[in-house]
């Protein structure tokens, strides 16, 4: 497999004229060093790993600038989404370098030096200093680019490529490097020729293993930053789009060629990814998901209108994308349905359609569905969940049924923690309190149902969980309450001792 690892240097070329040398440091071992340099540091004799003392000894006037591993890691992760243009496979190299798996690709590209060139170029005309090399393996491929660039190892040809590279290159700790040079051996060719045995023995399985990769005799595969989707259709652009209604149109159009393509294997799309690439580099990704498996092209079209028009931070063109891709992230089966004659599978289909467009405008973590558990604490009682995975089993769920004309024995409104009130210590036991304070505000109890006494689940759990007693109560202004005192006045340690009285709470509000 064809690979190409680009290391991309988060400073700028120093093709400037008439400036002082500048270097990046940071701290390791208490001690300052030289993380990064331009060209005119690198003439004066400066070198990455210097500590910055000798830096200013040797070059009084540099400057310096602290290394920001935060905004270097935002960098790179940028330069990654513009360079999944090229490839879906795309792999962090940290702390300046990047994995590209191009297998398969390059032919879209007019081939691998074309592609590598492209690649290149766009990035050094942004100001980076790029180093670039393919090769079988990203191995052999990293330690190509710490020593030049723009090769490409043909298969088979990975060691005679590498053969006169230095030790440095094969990316090892100092401490093998220097071990390797005292040995006399100066050159990957060098280390190559001893035997296996005798490396292993000296500098580890580990070095061992790693020489073979950049040999081309072992392969690592790659680790991308992202899942590769299941499905990928994209249209590029000569002249970059920037209207709304030419993107839309692309979409449109990406979303037939998609359905098209999953139906011949009766698939269904779940999640999707719209990427529109700019001119410029930048990269913008709106996602959507669906609850049920999507099989016509209008209904994707419509959700990714839906959350174009919601999106807080509107799409902007720039100069213009030039590259405009829809992926299915997430695919399903699709199980066929009857859907003629039963009119309760149309109206499902219905209200999934209606939940998916207010998911793309609003975000599907805001549309729930609320499931029954079998659990005897009123606050547990209700799960709440997504409602785009979990609709079918809302619909299926069974609640406990209520007796005509009787009253509901739960609130409209259940507090996700009961909100504690205060009542007079004088109270009746067994009997709702006569009034009460609840936000400030005092209530007085003029009708009261009751109680319901529940028993926390003790099995559960180890510790001491008091009795409960509900109570449905209606104030003077008609406002009606779920009260429970937690705790019975008869499991009072001591009467005296205000602490050790059962406190009151509300739980809920009836309509």
């Amino acid at each position: 497999m064809s690979r190409s690892a680009a290391p991309a240097d988060s400073q700028s070329t120093s093709a400037r004229t008439g400036t002082s040398p500048r270097i990046v440091v940071a701290k390791q071992s208490n001690v300052l060093v030289i993380t990064a340099l331009d060209d005119a540091a690198a003439r004066v004799g400066l070198a990455i790993g210097q500590p910055l003392a000798n830096a200013r000894a040797i070059c009084p006037g540099i400057e310096v600038f602290d290394a920001d591993e935060t905004a270097d890691a935002k960098t790179l992760n940028g330069i990654a989404d513009w360079c999944d243009r090229f490839t879906p496979l795309v792999a962090l190299d940290p702390p300046h370098g990047l994995l590209l798996d191009i297998t398969g690709c390059t032919h879209l590209f007019g081939g691998e030096a074309a592609l590598m060139k492209s690649l290149c170029g766009t990035l050094a005309r942004q100001g980076f200093d790029v180093s670039a090399a393919i090769a079988s393996t990203p191995a052999c491929a990293r330690a190509l680019t710490r020593h030049v660039h723009g090769c490409i190892v043909a298969p088979g040809e990975e060691a005679e490529a590498v053969a006169p590279l230095p030790v440095f290159t094969l990316g090892a700790d100092d401490a093998i490097t220097r071990g390797l040079r005292r040995a006399g051996l100066k050159t990957i060719g060098d280390v190559a020729a001893r035997g296996r045995h005798e490396i292993a023995a000296r500098f580890g399985s580990a070095f061992t293993a790693l020489l073979e990769q950049v040999l081309g005799q072992g392969d690592a595969p790659i680790n991308p930053r992202k899942p590769l989707p299941d499905y990928i259709v994209e249209k590029r652009f000569a002249e970059p789009i920037a209207t709304d209604g030419t993107i839309a149109m692309t979409l449109a159009s990406l979303a037939r060629m998609l359905i098209a393509t999953m139906e011949k294997q009766g698939k269904g799309a779940r999640q999707l990814e719209a990427s529109f690439f700019r001119t410029d580099g930048a990269v913008r990704v709106i996602a959507v998901q669906t609850g049920r498996p999507v099989t016509k092209g209008e209904i994707i079209d419509r959700l990714f209108r839906e959350r174009l028009d919601a999106l807080a931070d509107p799409l902007d063109p720039g100069f213009g994308f030039d590259l405009v891709r829809l992926s299915a992230v997430r695919t399903e089966f699709v199980v066929q349905e009857q859907r003629d004659l039963d009119a309760h599978v149309r109206d499902n289909d219905e209200i999934a359609a209606l939940i998916d467009r207010i998911a793309a405008r609003i975000g599907s973590h805001r549309v729930g569905v609320h499931l029954p558990l079998d659990t005897h604490t009123p606050e547990r009682a209700v799960l709440s969940l997504p409602a785009q995975q979990h609709l079918v089993a809302a619909m299926l769920a069974e609640w406990p049924s209520r007796t005509e004309d009787e009253p509901p024995l739960r609130p409209l409104r259940m507090f996700a923690r009961p909100e504690p009130i205060k009542v007079a210590l004088a109270e009746v036991p067994d009997k709702p309190p006569r009034r009460f304070t609840w936000r400030q505000a005092i209530h007085t109890v003029v009708r009261a149902e009751g109680p319901e006494r529940i028993a926390m689940e003790w099995w559960k759990t180890q510790a001491m969980m008091p009795t409960r007693d509900y109570f449905r109560v209606e104030d003077e202004t008609g406002l009606r309450f779920w009260l429970y005192r937690d705790g019975l006045y008869d499991e009072a340690v001591d009467e005296n001792d205000l602490d050790t009285e059962p406190k009151w709470f509300v739980h809920g509000l009836f309509a």
